[in-house]
């Protein structure tokens, strides 16, 4: 005999059931009024019955849906906590809702989707240190893109990750087991850029001793990533737009052409739109590349990620000494314009001067020390941050000022934003949205 089953979702039969249970008392109650009357009775007991009746059939609804739908849930957050995957709900302004169960399931089911993504961004992506929720929304693009075989346009500052981005999207896609190929267009002089992506025939200039591939060749099958495309000659930029619509190349020197099959990814730190309207870069070629774009971030909009990026950079270096609190917060507070790049820099440079911990001392004297944590109170750490120069105006260094404080109270409160509030001496509202303007990690200070 055929199993037949219908797979019907509770958003409906929930609802269908109690608005069921509604219309069968409307039709029970009119039938009994109408025929108590009928019959020049009093209906008053007979619906009164009906009704106890009712609720207490309601009741037991009720409790079967809590049994067999919020039991488990409940299990699971006792369970979650238990193994310790999450952290406990501390109770604070922002999170008033988690003051009952409902509330504190939300919570525990979004740090538990948070943790999940973190760790499948670690899988899929081992060679990019980044789990804040920024890089693991690059992640997210990357994921989708990779597959297509459309052109890519990274754009960042310097120092951010560019070329790590290509590699991710050729490594997640189809062309992954052909060749990647990188080349700098602001590295090779302008006379030699065009040899070096199309190649040369032998004799096509005085020092073209042999027949030479270039980079597009080389990269055929595979995914060819031009970075710091915005330093292209225009020249050399219509012939590269040529080869991405035409799929052909031809060699310096050369008459015949060649077909290739690449993927072009291309990357810049530039502002390639406001380069096309002062006449810096061609309009067409830039439309060309801008199918799918992804903006990078600064290191200084995703410092969550600083620990991990300092912990992973000591251990390629083969270096076994720990960062102190204090060397962590003032890495963390640091705006770091030379982004990744510089961070990596500070630490090496750091390591080589520690002996036994890397302190705030050990650190280069490019990176702002006004976070040093040596027991000073805040006023003295104001009248550091008054007298520093490094920051380029009044508006920044007050900006950095001010999330350097809060920073120090939520390390002396434990994360507790009410304690932070009264270290301050504001209140907790106004220190809440200090912290979203910030963007604090507050799970960062919490034991």
């Amino acid at each position: 005999m055929k199993d037949i089953r219908f797979n019907i979702s509770l958003y409906i039969i929930i609802p269908v059931i109690f608005a069921g249970i509604a219309i069968l008392s409307i039709i029970v109650t009119y039938n009994t009024t109408t025929y108590y009357l009928f019959k020049s009775m009093n209906p008053k007991w007979p619906v009164v019955q009906w009704g106890m009746l009712l609720i207490a059939f309601t009741l037991i609804c009720g409790i079967l849906i809590v049994k067999f739908m919020i039991d488990p849930v409940k299990r699971f957050v006792i369970k979650t906590k238990e193994l310790g995957i999450v952290k406990s709900v501390h109770p604070s302004t922002d999170t008033a809702v988690a003051k009952d169960d409902m509330g504190k399931f939300t919570m525990v089911f979004d740090q538990v989707t948070e943790l999940l993504s973190k760790v499948e961004a670690r899988q899929l992506f081992p060679d990019i240190i980044g789990q804040s929720k920024v890089m693991r929304g690059i992640f997210n693009q990357i994921v989708k893109v990779a597959p297509k075989e459309s052109t890519v346009l990274i754009a960042g500052e310097t120092g951010t990750g560019k070329e790590l981005i290509a590699r991710s999207i050729h490594q997640h896609s189809k062309r992954q087991n052909k060749p990647f190929v990188a080349i700098n267009c602001a590295a090779i002089p302008e006379g030699l850029l065009e040899s070096e992506l199309f190649g040369h025939e032998k004799g096509a200039f005085t020092g073209a001793n042999t027949k030479k591939p270039g980079k597009v060749e080389l990269a055929d099958g595979g995914t060819l990533f031009l970075d710091e495309i915005g330093d292209m000659p225009l020249v050399t930029q219509a012939k590269v737009l040529r080869t991405i619509e035409e799929n052909t190349i031809e060699r310096v020197g050369a008459i015949k052409l060649i077909t290739v099959n690449v993927r072009f990814i291309a990357a810049t730190n530039r502002n390639l739109e406001k380069m096309v309207e002062v006449g810096l870069f061609r309009q067409d070629l830039f439309y060309r590349l801008n199918v799918f774009s992804i903006l990078l971030p600064p290191l200084r909009h995703r410092r969550e990620d600083i620990p991990l990026l300092a912990e992973n950079f000591l251990r390629e270096m083969g270096n076994e000494r720990h960062i102190s609190s204090e060397t962590l917060q003032l890495l963390m507070t640091n705006d770091w314009p030379g982004n990744v790049r510089e961070l990596k820099n500070a630490l090496e440079s750091a390591a080589v001067l520690a002996e036994e911990e890397i302190l705030p001392s050990n650190l280069p004297v490019s990176v702002n020390r006004n976070e040093e944590i040596n027991g000073s109170s805040i006023h003295q750490k104001e009248s550091l941050g008054v007298l520093n120069g490094n920051d380029s105006d009044l508006d920044l260094r007050i900006k950095n000022f001010e999330r350097r404080i809060i920073v120090e109270a939520l390390r002396q409160s434990g994360g507790v934003q009410v304690k932070a509030a009264s270290i301050l001496g504001i209140k907790e509202r106004s220190l809440w949205h200090r912290i979203k303007k910030h963007q604090i990690n507050i799970a960062e200070f919490r034991p």
